[in-house]
């Protein structure tokens, strides 16, 4: 209540006394969003971790199935890997 009136007798005092809690608002929103970014770049971070473990997984899983593939029938695995080769290397040359 004194910071009222003395503010009404100088006005050039209440606009300091707004100017420090608009600045004091403003850190603790700079704040709030510091934590929110850190919070979200962990998660980011987590997200492409869980990724990148499924990827190694299938990609394990895909190389087993063409392994196993290959020692259960090696002469049309060959065909099969021959004609892809000659389709790109036709296909290069156009």
């Amino acid at each position: 209540m004194a910071d009222e009136k003395l503010a009404a007798v100088n006005p050039e005092l209440g606009a300091e006394n707004r100017t420090a809690e608009a600045q004091t608002e403003l850190e603790a929103q700079v704040a709030d969003l510091r934590a929110e970014i850190a919070r979200l770049t962990e998660t980011v971070s987590a997200i492409g971790s869980g990724a990148k473990a499924v990827v190694q997984g299938e990609a394990e899983l895909m190389t087993e199935r063409v392994r196993e593939r290959v020692r259960e029938d090696p002469i049309s695995t060959l065909l099969t890997v021959a004609g892809v080769a000659f389709l790109f290397g036709v296909l290069a040359r156009r």
